[in-house]
């Protein structure tokens, strides 16, 4: 079940599932809150779990007129948190969910007791895919729907060769989901696509993390490479990096029993401490 967070004349819909120590979950760019599913069905057993739809997806609403970053929407997820009366999480972001969430350790550092990010890169985006990106979205923008072209380079991105072969119903689903964004709701996403793709460099901010830091990321990761994961461990005092074999941007999914098991074991060493 669904919850709504009213915030700035629009309704921010979230799981809340669980009670013990807070796990505040992002997901990434183009997914909803049903991604962490494999995560949420074990996790919960220990800990509270809160796992929101981004802005323009899953059941939540257009992005307010006031969220123009990913500052904003670590904004709007804090604003979440205190309307919850939560103090303290472990943030678990991927994709856009660490970008935002690297957001959030600065805005509200006292807030945060460890965070997770995987397949996810803080820096600024690379010239070449910057520039790719954008043409998506513009043509998306023009269109008001992802057409046949966009569909077969958009896919792939996301995946695994073993999961688009040996896991054809999660990219299908993913292709059939994407199929279905048109009109206002596609331009929507898309504005969230630019906040993401336009984000500034927090590379920096990295070196001024005080906290315990798990970064993880597929092995076979083609739109976050695992190389910018290195980097950023590089910047991180203590971080913790783990490399999920057979899997790609969406390892959460494509490996859930690796990924949930390096989170637990993480989660025991930040709570038992």
């Amino acid at each position: 079940m669904k919850h709504i967070f009213e915030h700035h004349g629009k309704r921010l819909a979230y799981q809340d599932v669980g009670q013990g120590p807070v796990l505040l979950f992002g997901h990434s760019y183009l997914w909803d809150s049903a991604m962490w599913a494999p995560q949420v069905e074990v996790l919960s057993r220990h800990y509270r779990c809160i796992v929101p739809d981004l802005w323009a997806h899953g059941s939540s609403d257009d992005a307010p007129e006031q969220t123009h970053s990913l500052a904003d929407i670590a904004a709007d997820m804090l604003a979440l948190l205190d309307h919850l009366n939560i103090e303290q999480i472990t943030l678990i972001g991927l994709s856009v969910g660490g970008m935002w969430g690297v957001e959030f350790a600065q805005l509200a550092p006292s807030r945060l007791k460890a965070l997770v990010l995987m397949d996810t890169f803080v820096g600024r985006e690379p010239e070449v895919t910057h520039q790719k990106y954008m043409g998506m979205l513009t043509t998306i923008e023009q269109v008001q729907h992802v057409p046949a072209p966009l569909l077969d380079a958009i896919v792939p991105l996301f995946f695994a060769p073993t999961t688009l072969a040996q896991q054809p119903h999660f990219v299908d689903a993913f292709h059939h989901s994407l199929q279905q964004l048109e009109g206002d709701r596609a331009n929507a996403v898309a504005r969230i696509g630019r906040l993401t793709f336009d984000r500034r460099d927090q590379i920096d901010a990295l070196a001024k993390l005080a906290l315990p830091v798990l970064i993880m990321v597929g092995q076979h990761d083609v739109a976050r490479p695992p190389l910018e994961s290195y980097l950023m461990q590089d910047e991180i005092t203590g971080a913790e990096l783990t490399l999920i074999p057979e899997a790609g941007h969406i390892a959460n999914l494509e490996q859930p029993e690796r990924v949930t098991e390096r989170l637990t074991h993480f989660l025991q060493h930040v709570y038992r401490d």
